[in-house]
Formats: C-alpha cells, structure tokens, sequence
C-alpha cells in the first residue's frame, strides 16, 4: 500500500477522516495477514514509512502508524503520506 490520504473534506471533518485512515490501515494489515505464507516463512513482516509528503516519508516500525496519524491530526496535516510494503518474516533460531 503505498497511499497520500487527504484528510480534508467539504462535508466530514477531520476526526472522521483520521478514523477512516486507521481503518483503511488496519484491514489492509488484516487482509495481507491472512493470505497464505510463502515456503520458509514464519509470519509476515511489514516495511512502513511515513511523512507529510512522499518526498520526506521516514521509516516507521509497524506499531507507530496510529500514533504518527494521530500526530497528523494534532499538527493538523491536510494530508499524509503511507507507506506499507509487505515482506515474508522469518524467526531467528535459538
């Protein structure tokens, strides 16, 4: 998924579009979840960036996405860049 969200609307504000945004992210996450794991893989992994725009997105570690668009929400961003790419994860042996 790689997506700007615009988070201005002539007729919904700005809270309901911030909870259409987790929303979006959280059945995207669900949806690559549950597709079937490659051969040797462990679990699915996620490479995540984050930023006002696509030029200055940084990398962000999956469980910071609600915070950095809550923060969108606090410095009152129009839009936000996401970013969320989706990788086969493998457990270190012990």
């Amino acid at each position: 998924m790689k997506k700007t969200f615009v988070l201005t609307h002539a007729k919904i504000k700005m809270p309901r579009m911030i909870e259409a945004a987790k929303h979006e992210v959280k059945k995207y996450l669900k949806r690559e979840r549950n597709k079937a794991l490659k051969d040797g893989a462990d679990f699915w992994d996620f490479d995540c960036k984050y930023g006002a725009t696509k030029e200055n997105a940084e990398v962000i570690h999956l469980s910071a996405i609600n915070k950095n668009i809550d923060d969108a929400e606090q410095l009152g961003l129009e839009s936000f860049y996401l970013e969320i790419l989706v990788k086969p994860g493998h457990k270190p042996k012990k």
